[in-house]
């Protein structure tokens, strides 16, 4: 009986792409957490997300790790090197070695640390180019899990995000199907009975042609691939100015599922 979480990371944990009626995130780190609070006595689990976008491992560390060890939760979800594997010149068995000390501190202080994989990008345009060295990554996080007994979310092995509905317009990030899906995987996970199967076939799709194909990428380039060039080259992150959420309510939290639904 999980009765504390927290959860660690970037915008994957933050829920960029699953936007709530106030603009804030969602994301599935907060619908995890509603399914794990029904499992409690009302008003008896405390959740906190510490998870901010564009973070690196090393900041991740830095800024999240003390206040989970300080918060000593029975649960901690850890996703967190997705950002430094992507960029130009990254090692994934560095950046792993890196991951490792931050578990190893986590498992001191946390009943249960979840690792988390990273997605299969075949079907990703501006990361397919980088499979290779995720699954690299991938493997060295699932050998950390043995080595410290930690539950694996493995995101790499989830079919139902390969389909388009799964990815959020800048197709960087989830949709909200996408990571309602994600946070039935994570109760997997853990062993824990979910109320739908986080596989489920999507209901089938029109056929798209050539040129709708080509409209819908020209204008993912010029919204979403140019400015993140820019803010790349400028040195900047999504991130910047960006605070936790801190806290949450899960009933709280069911309200603003509610009235996005």
């Amino acid at each position: 009986m999980i009765g504390s979480y927290v959860a660690v990371g970037d915008s994957f944990t933050e829920g960029v792409g699953d936007p709530g009626p106030d603009g804030a995130f969602v994301g599935w780190a907060d619908r995890f957490a509603v399914l794990l609070a029904d499992r409690r006595p009302e008003g008896d689990f405390e959740y906190t997300n510490l998870a901010v976008r564009g973070k690196l491992l090393d900041q991740i560390v830095a800024d999240q790790l003390p206040r989970a060890v300080d918060l000593a939760p029975d649960l901690v979800s850890f996703c967190a090197g997705g950002n430094d594997i992507i960029r130009p010149g990254s090692d994934p068995d560095e950046v792993a070695e890196r991951f490792e000390r931050a578990i190893a501190a986590l498992t001191a202080v946390s009943g249960t640390v979840m690792v988390t994989t990273g997605f299969d990008t075949r079907g990703v345009p501006l990361l397919k180019h980088l499979r290779g060295k995720i699954a690299t990554y991938n493997g060295h996080v699932r050998a950390i899990a043995d080595r410290y007994g930690c539950p694996v979310l493995d995101l790499w092995s989830l079919r139902s995000v390969q389909d388009r509905r799964a990815w959020d317009a800048d197709r960087l990030h989830l949709s909200p199907e996408g990571h309602t899906r994600v946070a039935l995987r994570a109760g997997l996970a853990l062993g824990l009975e979910v109320p739908a199967d986080p596989e489920q076939p999507w209901p089938p799709l029109p056929p798209r042609g050539t040129l709708e194909v080509r409209r819908d990428d020209v204008q993912w380039a010029r919204e979403y691939l140019v400015p993140w060039i820019g803010r790349r080259l400028r040195g900047e992150s999504s991130g910047d100015h960006v605070i936790a959420k801190g806290t949450l309510s899960p009933d709280d939290i069911k309200v603003r599922i509610a009235s996005v639904a």
